[in-house]
């Protein structure tokens, strides 16, 4: 599954990009997020407020308890404001 990371959380994680395969008990975008936050001090610190980061997997918004079954692509990124 390949992550890509926007915004704040790229520049606090030092990379646009990873592959990761997530353990079978990884099983939501909530999960995901808190194995990720549980990889490194970066993403520990980059991951702090979970509540604010918001997914797409595979292009379509998801919230953190959609699942990543089968999921190509999962973006993470911070809340977006329009204008």
């Amino acid at each position: 599954m390949k992550i890509l990371y926007f915004a704040w959380l790229r520049e606090r994680l030092n990379r646009n990009e990873e592959d990761v395969a997530p353990p079978a008990e990884v099983t939501t975008v909530g999960d995901l997020i808190d194995w990720l936050a549980e990889s490194d001090e970066a993403a520990t610190l980059a991951f702090e407020k979970r509540h604010l980061i918001r997914a797409a997997v595979d292009g379509r918004l998801a919230n953190h308890q959609t699942s990543i079954a089968g999921a190509a692509t999962v973006a993470l990124f911070p809340p977006m404001t329009g204008g």
